[in-house]
């Protein structure tokens, strides 16, 4: 089942798409990877949704990614006598460490580490933002803070604290029972919220030692902050654009959005591009005009991936978003402008054999116009190498590892393909020629290009490239 388009599509499972049969209408209609948010699942849930994803892929016959998103900590304020109360911007409010009901003059806070951390000065941002309080002083038992907009407050509302650097990790204990069972179950991906250092990559890393891959979910202004260093330690970023937009000016997000692609994009890192992305189409058939160049911004800036959360998850229309966001992404990818925008954000490969290999083959292949580029890959690192150059030309990744295949599915451009690894260079050439023949991506008399490492089988030791026939029998031919 080939793609049309090299931007992959990431769906959230759901109420509305948690049945076997809809996973599979799904992935027919583009989904390529499916997420998990275990915000909303239990354990139970989250192994029953994993069991019917890997049954659709045995079925089609075709590698599925799975990505687990962790909750992460969810801050809250405590509940009200009445349920709710009305505030005047300008008053003065309390949030303090007294559990009793709050009122309209204060509320429980219940999170230590907030009362000890957040300044004079500091925002916090209740509510999704709908609440603005300015902190006038802390004593580490009561926040006194001056309502600056906003009017309403109900129990137990988010918290946001965009000016502070909470002292703790992005793990709750909550997450550490989740990762130990979304790990046992084999997903491909793991996602962390609320990064706000890289430090906090840390305890994910040692526990899941490589048997999934970690996605940093930037959502907070530390995070933007120290981008680079939490682009080296993670092995995917998400743009999440929801809770960034609350504990940043929303003009500033745009912005951000592009400094993240472009940033992971030089690092040879996958990106997604999340959040509201078709929100319309959780209650309407068709999205709004803003939705559809919302969308094109994301492909024509060269994400890895576009995502689709309650539009598939809780959406009346889960297949339509999928449909919607595939057809927006084959169009913008056919636009004539769309290879020189790719190509402007091109960066200079590292200084080694494997990087310039890579820059190399998709230099030849645009140049000759090839039919294609087949990398063989184990780990994976080859496929990323060639995806980073963002050629023209499709890119097969060939791996004998099923896991390699299902994390590359997050990747751009990557058609993925299960095979056992070459016995010899010529069989090399002629796997990769017939899998290109197989799989529709040349017919007899085209030419495609091949890189992998020598010997064979080495992990991230990329050092061949050779330009192969497809015979008239799918064979290969120098």
């Amino acid at each position: 089942m080939r793609r049309s388009r090299k931007v992959k599509i990431l769906a959230t499972l759901g109420p509305a798409s948690s049945e076997e049969p809809k996973i599979r209408e799904l992935f027919e209609a583009g989904a390529d990877v499916f997420r998990i948010n275990m915000s909303h699942a239990d354990h139970k849930l989250m192994r029953t949704l994993v069991g019917r994803i890997r049954n659709v892929e045995k079925e089609l016959g075709r590698p599925i990614g799975i990505l687990a998103d962790l909750q992460g900590p969810k801050l809250r304020v405590g509940s009200f006598a009445d349920g709710a109360v009305e505030l005047e911007p300008g008053q003065s409010f309390t949030l303090d460490d007294d559990p009793a009901p709050g009122d309209a003059t204060r509320v429980h806070l219940p999170h230590p580490e907030i009362l000890k951390s957040v300044e004079a000065g500091h925002r916090l941002l209740i509510d999704d933002g709908r609440l603005h309080l300015r902190c006038e002083e802390n004593d580490g038992h009561k926040i006194r803070c001056t309502v600056v907009t906003g009017r309403k407050i109900s129990d137990r509302k988010g918290v946001s604290l965009p000016d502070t650097d909470l002292p703790v990790g992005a793990l709750t204990d909550k997450d550490r029972s989740d990762l130990e069972a979304v790990l046992e179950t084999g997903v491909d991906w793991i996602a962390l919220s609320f990064i706000q250092r890289p430090e906090d990559l840390a305890e994910v890393r040692k526990v899941s030692r490589g048997r999934a891959l970690l996605l940093s979910k930037i959502e907070k202004p530390q995070a933007v902050s120290r981008l680079a260093e939490i682009i080296e330690l993670s092995d995917a970023l998400m743009v999440a654009r929801g809770d960034l937009g609350v504990e940043m000016p929303l003009e500033s997000v745009p912005g951000i959005q592009k400094q993240i692609t472009r940033a992971a994009r030089k690092a040879g890192k996958p990106v997604v591009v999340a959040t509201q992305m078709l929100e319309s189409m959780i209650t309407a058939p068709v999205p709004t005009r803003a939705e559809v160049s919302d969308v094109s911004i994301a492909v024509f800036e060269g994400a890895d991936a576009i995502m689709l959360s309650a539009e598939s998850a809780a959406g009346q229309y889960p297949v339509e978003s999928v449909k919607m966001m595939n057809a927006i992404a084959e169009q913008v990818e056919r636009d004539p402008l769309y290879p020189g925008i790719i190509n402007a954000q091109r960066t200079e490969p590292e200084a080694t054999g494997a990087d310039v290999i890579s820059a190399g083959a998709r230099q030849i292949a645009e140049t000759l116009q090839l039919s294609a580029i087949v990398t063989y890959t184990s780990s994976g690192t080859t496929g990323l190498r060639a995806a980073r150059e963002r050629p023209l030309v499709p890119i097969i990744a060939l791996s004998p590892v099923l896991n390699t295949a299902r994390r590359l599915s997050l990747v751009w451009g990557t058609h993925c393909v299960v095979s056992p690894d070459a016995d010899d260079l010529d069989d090399m050439v002629d796997r990769a020629c017939r899998i290109a023949f197989e799989e529709s991506f040349g017919r007899p008399g085209d030419r495609i290009i091949i890189t992998a490492g020598v010997p064979l089988g080495t992990p991230g030791a990329t050092n061949m490239l050779r330009i192969a026939y497809i015979g008239s029998d799918g064979q290969g031919g120098i």
